[in-house]
């Protein structure tokens, strides 16, 4: 993370592990404009057809088991969203509408509100595509509606992945937490700014020791626990290059890994209600699409900034984890813009297009060292021709998406 404080624009991708959807066979597709039973159970997402002809599709919830519940069209990719209806009671029905244009989409359920779901499946739709018709103004509310869903189903990923993290921390499984700590901070880092934006609450989950000093903070969060789980050599210097690792620090007494942990679940938890409150809903309004598109700049300045220098995850050399993270909340957030980015006649679309040339390069230079899915080599493993080439290709990206919010509010 930077010290930098930026307003609310990140964008989250949900990343739940597919499952079987029971009870759901194909049959032949149903008529544009048709509608489809779902029931919401405590382990499944059963729904009445898995195709449908490109229109108006309508999605008839039934929760069916003993928690809130909700339930989302996600894109072929599995990490945007398309469509989500939320706090569906127990024993309650709500609907969702949406306009499906034809290709892959996933049908996913999430009892409790939280984790990452039951019951993905794949959901087909054919046909041709279909004109999108409807105001300015509703089709950018309908944005802001949903990186607002991508928000809170990150952050509600998030929770569950901290709550084992903390166990293993807290109980001094080291190795288990050393696995975890990555992928838990995935959740976090493609929402970053919104923490941001809430004065002292990134600071507590995701300073960097030498960034807490020089602040004179408490340094707390991922990275004081992250220090614990990857002991530094007598010799280490801190991540300023000039500074002793061990100045002023020890490793954490099993007392102190219980108090970094409970203040991390805490504050996570105060992430978690911000984001379900209206002071959230007000700011998402208040900013409109310039916010979304921000958003997406915002986040591969945290590429930038932090962790092409291999700086943010000092100890663990994780950083190639953040850093796909990152990429992946910044292109999000440029989907939920891009139409309106593309309508401004040519230049426009040319801006759309390099725009999209610029992710896909950087996605492939990083699928050269890995995944977040099957894990990444360590920092320490990239060479010097490797970090000049994501220099390169960060900058490359950056140049147009710095025009994005200029583009998309003329």
């Amino acid at each position: 993370m930077t010290t930098t404080r930026r307003i609310v624009g990140a964008v989250a991708a949900a990343g739940a592990t597919a499952l079987v959807l029971s009870g759901c066979v194909a049959k032949s597709d149903v008529a544009a404009g048709a509608s489809f039973d779902v029931s919401s159970t405590d382990s499944a997402c059963a729904v009445s057809e898995t195709t449908a002809q490109s229109g108006t599709l309508t999605f008839d919830v039934t929760n069916e088991s003993g928690q809130t519940s909700e339930f989302y069209l996600l894109a072929d990719d599995g990490l945007r969203i398309v469509g989500e209806v939320e706090n569906i009671a127990p024993s309650a029905s709500r609907t969702l509408t949406v306009v499906a244009q034809p290709g892959t989409y996933f049908t996913l359920c999430k009892p409790g509100m939280i984790g990452e779901g039951v019951g993905k499946a794949e959901f087909t739709v054919t046909g041709d595509r279909v004109a999108v018709a409807g105001e300015d103004a509703e089709l950018k509310q309908q944005a802001v509606d949903l990186y607002a869903a991508f928000v809170k189903d990150q952050v509600g990923q998030l929770m569950p992945a901290v709550e084992d993290f903390v166990r293993a921390y807290e109980s001094g499984d080291d190795a288990t937490a050393r696995a975890l700590f990555p992928q838990t901070r995935a959740f976090y880092e493609r929402i970053e700014p919104v923490a941001e934006a809430l004065g002292t609450l990134d600071p507590r989950i995701d300073y960097r020791e030498v960034d807490a000093v020089a602040e004179e903070l408490d340094w707390t969060g991922f990275h004081r626990m992250e220090k614990d789980l990857w002991v530094p050599a007598q010799d280490a210097l801190n991540a300023d290059g000039e500074t002793p690792a061990w100045q002023d620090w020890a490793p954490s007494t099993t007392q102190e890994r219980v108090g970094y942990g409970d203040q991390l679940l805490a504050d996570v938890q105060e992430l978690y209600d911000y984001v379900h409150s209206d002071d959230f809903t007000t700011a998402l309004e208040d900013q409109g699409i310039g916010g979304i598109s921000n958003g997406a700049i915002a986040l591969l300045d945290e590429v930038a900034t932090g962790k092409i220098s291999g700086e943010e995850d000092w100890w663990s050399g994780t950083d190639l984890y953040d850093f796909a993270a990152n990429v992946e909340g910044s292109k999000m957030a440029f989907s939920l813009v891009q139409d309106f980015a593309g309508a401004q006649g040519a230049d426009g679309e040319a801006l759309v297009a390099e725009i999209e040339g610029g992710y896909s390069a950087l996605e492939d230079a990083l699928a050269a060292h890995g995944s977040l899915a099957q894990g990444f080599v360590g920092y320490s493993a990239l060479t010097d021709a490797d970090k000049r080439e994501f220099t390169d290709l960060i900058n490359a990206l950056a140049e147009p998406l710095s025009q994005l919010t200029g583009t998309v509010l003329e």
